[in-house]
């Protein structure tokens, strides 16, 4: 990820107090940064995955999601989110009355209603509603 990628989605998600990333996968950068920013971070993932002591790591499938997981966060975000997984995640962030941001897979467009935010060589979906 460029550095002005990674600056821009951190301060966007640092408006935010708790966030949960849905699928982190192996890529910790924004997690970490985010919660070097203050922000309370846990990070989920279908299997287990190595997290910054920093971001609290907890094993989730979105697609079945366990409430309490995202019962605290004000918002949920992903990144490279496939669109088989944009309704779930919004639905886990709705459940939670969280905000809901994400990016795709390079020329996916997102199939839940969004608001888009241009960060550098990124759009940031916003979802609606």
């Amino acid at each position: 990820m460029i550095p002005e990628t990674l600056e821009a989605l951190v301060a966007r998600f640092a408006e935010f107090d708790a966030a949960v990333e849905v699928g982190i996968g192996r890529r910790t950068v924004v997690a970490e940064a985010l919660a070097e920013a203050g922000t309370d971070v846990t990070a989920t993932d279908r299997r287990p995955r190595s997290a910054p002591d920093s971001v609290r790591f907890v094993v989730d499938d979105v697609t079945d999601p366990d409430p309490p997981v995202y019962a605290d966060a004000d918002l949920v975000y992903a990144l490279n989110l496939p669109p088989e997984l944009h309704r779930p995640t919004l639905a886990a962030a709705r459940e939670a009355d969280a905000a809901f941001m994400f990016t795709t897979l390079g020329t996916d467009q997102p199939l839940v209603p969004v608001e888009r935010e241009t960060i550098p060589a990124e759009t940031l979906f916003v979802a609606r509603g």
